[in-house]
């Protein structure tokens, strides 16, 4: 029986189900193909047809994650406003790691779950690379509320400041996602983006 795309696609999703549960609970060293296979209930063979090896598996994964990031750092920034712009922000970031299970897990797993290796070495370029994004976007909101302010004297450098707000927001994260139980976070999303506003003024 000839497969369909649509069956590709289901079997697809299925083993990325499945690596996204073992990665969560195994790491990224301690799962293997055959894990994975039979998790999700099927041979090797359907794996490898749409993955050439783990590290392609776990870069899918990921994507979960990275994308979108990656679409909030080329998104317009209203530099008019920087205070609603980084509260609109910091309120995605948020909203996705409440609502979106595969966001959520990816950046468990990336954060929590996974020992850096050198075969991870074009994941970590990717990761740093969107670090040093989601940074400049920062500083360009501090550099652009400090303009509207009208005040040219700053104890904080415009650099730490942003590397300041964008740990608020990671370090958050990544307590939060090693221990739900520290926050409810979505009974206090608001509170949470308040904080990185007062942050971006007080700094």
């Amino acid at each position: 029986m000839r497969r369909t795309k649509e069956d590709a696609a289901k079997t697809r999703q299925s083993v990325i189900d499945a690596a996204l549960r073992l990665f969560s609970t195994r790491g990224y060293s301690g799962t293997t193909f055959r894990a994975i296979a039979e998790e999700a209930g099927c041979s090797r063979g359907p794996i490898y047809w749409h993955f050439a090896n783990k590290q392609e598996l776990f870069e899918a994964i990921l994507a979960y994650s990275q994308r979108p990031l990656e679409a909030l750092v080329v998104s317009d920034l209203d530099l008019n406003d920087p205070i609603a712009t980084a509260r609109s922000f910091a309120d995605e970031w948020l909203g996705l790691l409440i609502s979106d299970h595969y966001f959520r897990q990816s950046f468990e797993i990336f954060l929590n779950k996974t020992e850096f290796t050198e075969e991870m070495a074009s994941t970590i370029e990717r990761e740093r690379a969107l670090t040093q994004s989601l940074v400049a976007n920062f500083k360009k909101l501090v550099v652009a509320y400090r303009e509207s302010s009208g005040s040219t004297t700053f104890a904080t450098p415009a650099d730490v400041a942003a590397v300041s707000m964008y740990a608020y927001l990671m370090g958050l994260t990544q307590s939060w996602l090693f221990n739900p139980d520290i926050l409810d976070l979505a009974t206090h999303k608001a509170s949470v983006v308040a904080r990185l506003e007062e942050m971006l003024k007080a700094l």
